[in-house]
């Protein structure tokens, strides 16, 4: 079987080792004579894959003992409701950088729980029409926590995406979606009160999420709440509170083993910008046929969006490149374009075979 070159913006390429051990490992899982699909979420054989998964994951992102690592159920998508909802208490306040769709999204969510439990959530930043970023953040000290997007998946906008930038400062705890740049290089974890991620990007299958929080952090959630929607549930019982996604988390462990073989963050992070770099170079050689509204110190090393000078050939574009074997380059239908998705599992050669496509297809 051939496989072609997936560029999709999630659910997304997986490293072929790890898919290879899971085809591998489908039928019989550690000689048990099952599945690890069928296997007890309480047994000791799933038990060694959840606590190897966790284990990777603080050791890859060198978390400190200060953080605790929870897999959830669902999406990302799902924490812009339950953030607030065990932070955004009565009187609180959750202040949003809002510069994307999906910073629009967790704002919506964090109004409609303010709304219920008595708090108040407002955009701090509004950098529609999100082809910049803010570099620096106005001090409000009263508010709650500050929400960010890390990175905007339809945009291709990423914060601290220049060597040696970080982050900008908050005056309350931050709390970050990471959903797709997560364990895109090394960063300091210590920096932020709760960082959330849907694994479909850089982590593994969709239906699971990460979530990296500040103990301290998870002890100020609300009590009044439904448990299984208390993160100081999940984190009491090691992410065991009920049955969690088996499957989906022996997949993560698989992705994170593949990552710690091939050299961890900083191996991950050069060729990240490799694989970037050889995308945007054709781009800015293009003449303004390939035009990237993104201001280019804050172009995404994860997602990278262009347009062409028309539609048509926008679309002659995507079924070339499908019929090359590269497919999920079709922008957002929100936006059009083009959108060239370069997750941890992208090899380099593929984006390097994309850029060869686009100096033909100018031609």
């Amino acid at each position: 079987m051939a496989r072609v070159i997936n560029f999709n913006a999630g659910p997304s390429a997986l490293p072929l080792a790890a898919l290879e051990r899971a085809q591998r490992e489908l039928l019989d899982f550690a000689n048990s004579g099952m599945s690890v699909m069928e296997h007890s979420h309480r047994g000791r054989e799933y038990e060694a894959v959840h606590d190897e998964a966790l284990s990777l994951l603080r050791e890859l992102l060198q978390v400190p003992a200060t953080h605790d690592i929870l897999f959830v159920q669902g999406g990302a998508t799902q924490q812009f409701a339950q953030v607030p909802m065990n932070f955004l208490g009565p009187g609180g306040r959750a202040d949003h950088v809002v510069t994307g769709v999906w910073g629009e999204k967790a704002l919506s969510e964090a109004q409609v729980v303010g709304k219920l439990q008595g708090g108040t959530a407002r955009a701090l930043v509004d950098a529609a029409p999100y082809h910049t970023l803010p570099e620096t953040l106005p001090q409000d000290p009263g508010a709650t926590y500050v929400h960010l997007t890390s990175n905007e998946t339809i945009h291709g906008i990423q914060f601290a995406v220049q060597p040696g930038s970080d982050f900008p400062k908050a005056a309350a705890p931050l709390v970050v979606d990471m959903s797709s740049d997560l364990l895109w290089r090394p960063m300091d974890v210590s920096r932020f009160a709760f960082i959330y991620a849907g694994a479909q990007k850089n982590l593994g299958p969709s239906g699971i999420v990460v979530l990296i929080a500040h103990k301290d952090f998870l002890a100020t959630g609300r009590k009044d709440i439904p448990k299984i929607f208390q993160y100081r549930t999940v984190a009491e019982a090691r992410s065991l509170y009920n049955t969690p996604p088996t499957f989906a988390i022996y997949l993560v462990r698989n992705v994170l083993a593949v990552l710690k073989e091939q050299g961890g963050l900083a191996a991950r992070e050069r060729e990240n910008r490799a694989k970037a770099a050889a995308v945007y170079d054709v781009i800015d050689q293009s003449q303004g046929f390939y035009r990237c509204p993104v201001d280019p110190k804050f172009r995404s090393v994860m997602n990278l969006v262009f347009r062409l000078p028309s539609e048509a050939l926008e679309d002659q574009f995507v079924a070339e490149a499908k019929k090359a074997g590269m497919v999920g380059l079709k922008g957002h239908r929100s936006v059009g374009g083009i959108r060239v998705s370069l997750y941890n599992a992208v090899t380099l050669a593929s984006a390097q075979t994309l850029a060869s496509f686009m100096r033909a297809f100018i031609k």
